[in-house]
């Protein structure tokens, strides 16, 4: 099936992308990481057929995560490829829409995997080549990282599991949340605590615990993670728009909520995106102020991570050639994008969604 029989219910092109950051900044070694992640899933077993493979590789995980951290060491790098290979091909399970996926299952697998992280001899998981990749992961990832990084991992797997458990509770409710809930909670299934661990760990950035978790840079992360949530949303939709009940993404949930077509929400859900953009900049220029060098390239890393995300996202097959209608990615596939430095809604005034608003009390005037 070509995407010309069943076109995309938000149009197409896609919306620009306001983004006055760094762009298409790329890890020296990409190649040599993609390369060696790609042996270790074969060597793993993780896909059981040529088919899934594909798609597996459809996902351009390394390419992800050499475009959100495009400076630092190599082997931190690569251990976070492959987690992103593996976590993708948990999230496509979560994501597949198959009957027997519910959120009871979707939470106990949860529970499980993360308690397998915190503790790697606890037997919580049946055997399977995920398994034994997963145990692998796991091993490899204490001895890497500090007690510290650790810890800040499981928290960020625990936001991805909490947000995809309650993400499966909708879908499996037949039910859109509010657009406030949903700005509240839907970002967490993007896991980006998850991949910001990553970026310090190879970037050796080791923040106080009371910078690191200061309200201020806090609500700067969860900017960062709306911002990319959304983003993802936009290039994720034609990719999930075969499903019934519709995903809970923040283009459905704006037209639910305004009782609007999806297309008709789109402008919306990108004035919302870009007034949370717009935060962003101006509360890391504010903590940007007299910072050191550690916090420095800590900001840096949240510029990174999202002007990364939006060009892996328009380079990668699982977006650009999605499996709902081609049998196999399309090898080159991309998605056109086209950027603006003035955001789509120039209002400065926090939006009204007290789950987001509290963000806007972290800047000054």
């Amino acid at each position: 099936m070509t995407p010309t029989e069943r076109p995309s219910r938000i149009g197409t092109p896609l919306p620009p992308f306001y983004c006055p950051l760094d762009r298409d900044l790329l890890h020296p070694r990409a190649k040599e990481i993609e390369a060696r992640a790609v042996d270790w899933l074969d060597t793993h077993g993780l896909y059981p057929d040529p088919v899934e493979r594909a798609w597996g590789l459809a996902t351009h995980s390394a390419d992800f995560s050499c475009r959100i951290i495009p400076r630092g060491r190599t082997e931190p790098l690569l251990l976070f490829t492959q987690w992103n290979y593996w976590a993708n091909a948990v999230d496509d399970w979560q994501d597949s829409g198959a009957g027997d996926i519910r959120t009871a299952a979707v939470a106990d697998h949860g529970i499980r995997l993360l308690r397998t992280l915190e503790n790697p001899t606890a037997a919580l998981l049946p055997d399977s080549p995920m398994t034994r990749a997963l145990t692998d992961l796991v091993r490899r990832t204490h001895t890497l990282l500090t007690p510290v990084e650790l810890r800040r991992f499981a928290e960020g797997t625990r936001d991805w599991l909490l947000g995809a458990t309650w993400q499966a509770a909708q879908a499996e409710r037949g039910s859109m949340p509010t657009l406030n809930d949903f700005a509240a909670m839907g970002a967490l299934a993007n896991g980006t605590r998850f991949s910001l661990t990553w970026s310090d760990a190879a970037a050796e950035v080791r923040l106080p615990a009371d910078v690191l978790h200061s309200p201020a840079l806090q609500a700067l992360t969860d900017a960062a993670g709306f911002v990319v949530s959304a983003d993802n949303d936009l290039f994720s939709y034609d990719k999930d728009d075969h499903l019934e009940p519709r995903e809970v993404n923040l283009v459905n949930v704006i037209a639910h909520q305004e009782g609007c077509t999806p297309a008709e929400a789109v402008p919306l859900a990108v004035a919302l995106r870009d007034r949370v953009m717009a935060l962003f900049l101006r509360l890391r220029d504010h903590l940007s102020s007299g910072a050191d060098e550690p916090l420095t390239r800590h900001l840096e890393a949240l510029g990174h991570y999202i002007a990364g995300c939006i060009a892996w996202q328009s380079r990668a097959p699982r977006y650009a050639s999605p499996r709902n209608r081609h049998t196999l990615p399309r090898n080159g596939a991309r998605l056109p994008v086209r950027y603006t430095d003035t955001p789509s809604d120039p209002r400065t005034a926090p939006p009204p969604l007290p789950a987001l608003a509290h963000w806007w009390r972290q800047t000054p005037p």
